[in-house]
């Protein structure tokens, strides 16, 4: 997506919604430019808040013993939330970073909340959001547990592959679910 849209394009894209209930989503959104490296969510902590990136890209990540396992990159136009805090009001499993500084609009996740509650319009733009988010999720463990490192690569350089100009090896590595050094065989053996 452009990074050159309005937060209604961005919110318009996920579901539809009447100008009146459009208008309660757009007075809960505060906009906030945070740097590089600034940690959105933590897989300790209870999240409070919904990101709309407007500009700047997000690494959505679980850390392991030894290791991050990156899962997920959102760039402008993406909504960004802890599932669990999103859906459970529960401690996040995931962490969620910033890699580039970023343009984003916060909404207070309680506030938005109790918008669903009072409006079917704006339960439904939320309920679209996360079957938008299930459908991906979906595809995603797919193709880790069923197309080889070089198919995965592949698709990536067909759907995003603006990311490898703006994301470090190691974390596309993760992503694909492979090792940086099986990324690196990749990457020559497709040029």
């Amino acid at each position: 997506m452009s990074p050159n849209l309005t937060l209604s394009e961005i919110l318009l894209a996920t579901y539809p919604l009447p100008p009146a209930s459009l208008d309660k989503l757009l007075a809960l959104a505060e906009y906030v430019e945070l740097p590089k490296g600034s940690v959105l969510f933590r897989d300790d902590a209870l999240a409070h808040h919904v990101y709309v990136v407007q500009r700047g890209l997000a690494r959505v990540y679980a850390r392991r013993a030894d290791r991050e396992v990156t899962f997920w990159f959102s760039e402008e136009g993406s909504v960004l939330a802890s599932i669990r805090g999103y859906t459970e009001q529960a401690v996040s499993y995931e962490t969620i970073e910033l890699l580039e500084d970023s343009g984003l609009f916060r909404l207070n996740m309680r506030a938005l909340h109790a918008l669903y509650r009072e409006d079917i319009h704006l339960a439904n733009w939320g309920r679209a959001l996360v079957e938008r988010v299930w459908q991906q999720t979906e595809q995603q463990l797919i193709a880790r547990q069923f197309r080889t490192a070089e198919e995965r690569y592949a698709d990536l350089l067909a759907q995003q592959p603006h990311l490898l100009h703006r994301v470090a090896l190691g974390h596309l590595a993760s992503y694909l679910g492979i090792t940086q050094v099986t990324l690196s065989r990749v990457r020559a053996k497709l040029k």
